[in-house]
């Protein structure tokens, strides 16, 4: 059966037509990012790729060729045996790799030669993601955000929590990121995705919103961690109606105690991410604060830098960037409880004007 292919904008529009997406680059460049849901399939493992990759500069590209052909349909055979015969006649893969050439396109053909119907894509991960990048602005533009405001601690993440329990829209991107937002905010042993990952995922999450209900999102700053949020989204967001959500200090103390458990139980940890505020706040501001923490004192310290390093920045950077907060919905929880959470959002959901399709 012939092989098609499909543009990477096309792709876009129509990938969930597709019952399996194939995968056919190496295991390191599946890891670094990939179409969403797609299996990874190499053609090529890791150290494979390296040795033809040597034989074309080193020997000739006839022998490289030869060589990785061996290699290329003995790793097709396996991916066959091992996820290819209890596949029904009616299955429809697509199938990619860097650029729609020889490793997608031999697996493409094997695929089809057993008379399924297969579909690359043109241009292959090169070209679908210059395509995502493009279409990222395409899925902003009929959105409606609600940005969540509010000074560090207020309890901004819990409040999208309890908006996604009731069934709202939410764009996380805190946890897209693998970040909490701030100085503070690596988890250890939690990698944060690469910057094109990152890009994915937040395409992901756009193509499942229904433009026609609001989209909650919290105020973030340009960068999560050291990801970049895109420039059409981060403009959106900035352009957007506002929710300030207050919370009483010693409230916001106890919530960082419990968001931030890892700070607390890792002393050498937390002192060395405050090392980081050496430049802004001074060198015997942090030895103070690292003092405190080495004494069991985490809470002062978190009051601390709540009222004299977050507070004041933050106060600052909203009003400058978000053109909308000066008529924002205010909203003070007397407590951080899930409760109150709770009652908010459902108090929100309510409240959110909705456009008409």
């Amino acid at each position: 059966m012939p092989v098609n292919t499909l543009p990477a904008a096309t792709v876009a529009q129509m990938l969930d037509r597709f019952d399996t997406v194939i995968d056919a680059r190496t295991p390191a460049e599946y890891e670094l990012d990939h179409i969403p849901g797609a299996e990874n399939w190499p053609s090529l493992d890791n150290e494979q790729r390296i040795v033809i990759g040597t034989l074309y500069k080193q020997v000739n590209a006839f022998e490289a060729k030869k060589r990785g052909a061996a290699m290329v349909f003995h790793n097709i055979a396996s991916h066959v045996d091992r996820a290819v015969i209890d596949k029904p006649k009616g299955w429809r893969p697509l199938v990619y790799c860097w650029r729609g050439g020889n490793r997608s396109g031999a697996l493409a053909w094997a695929l089809g030669a057993i008379g399924f119907q297969v579909t690359l894509v043109e241009g292959g991960y090169k070209a679908w993601r210059a395509e995502l990048v493009l279409d990222i602005a395409r899925r902003v533009s009929p959105l409606q955000f609600k940005v969540v405001c509010g000074t560090t601690g207020c309890g901004k993440t819990r409040l999208l929590h309890a908006l996604a329990a009731q069934g709202a829209q939410v764009l996380d991107l805190e946890a897209l990121a693998k970040h909490r937002g701030s100085v503070l905010g690596h988890v250890p042993g939690t990698p944060q995705p690469s910057q094109k990952h990152f890009d994915t995922l937040i395409w992901s999450a756009l193509r499942q919103f229904d433009p026609t209900r609001p989209v909650f999102v919290e105020s973030e700053s340009k960068k999560v961690g050291n990801l970049r949020v895109p420039d059409a989204l981060i403009e959106a967001m900035r352009a957007s109606p506002c929710i300030d959500l207050q919370l009483p200090d010693d409230e916001r103390v106890a919530l960082l105690l419990e968001d931030y458990a890892y700070l607390v139980d890792d002393p050498a940890y937390f002192c060395d991410r405050l090392g980081a505020l050496t430049e802004l706040r001074g060198k015997s501001v942090v030895t103070g604060w690292t003092e405190q923490v080495k004494q069991g004192h985490v809470a002062d310290v978190f009051r601390d830098l709540l009222l004299k390093h977050y507070d004041p920045g933050y106060a600052a950077s909203i009003q400058r960037n978000f053109t909308q907060y000066g008529q924002a919905e205010v909203h003070a929880l007397s407590d951080r409880s899930p409760a109150s959470f709770a009652a908010l959002a459902t108090q929100l959901s309510g409240k959110t004007s909705v456009r008409a399709p």
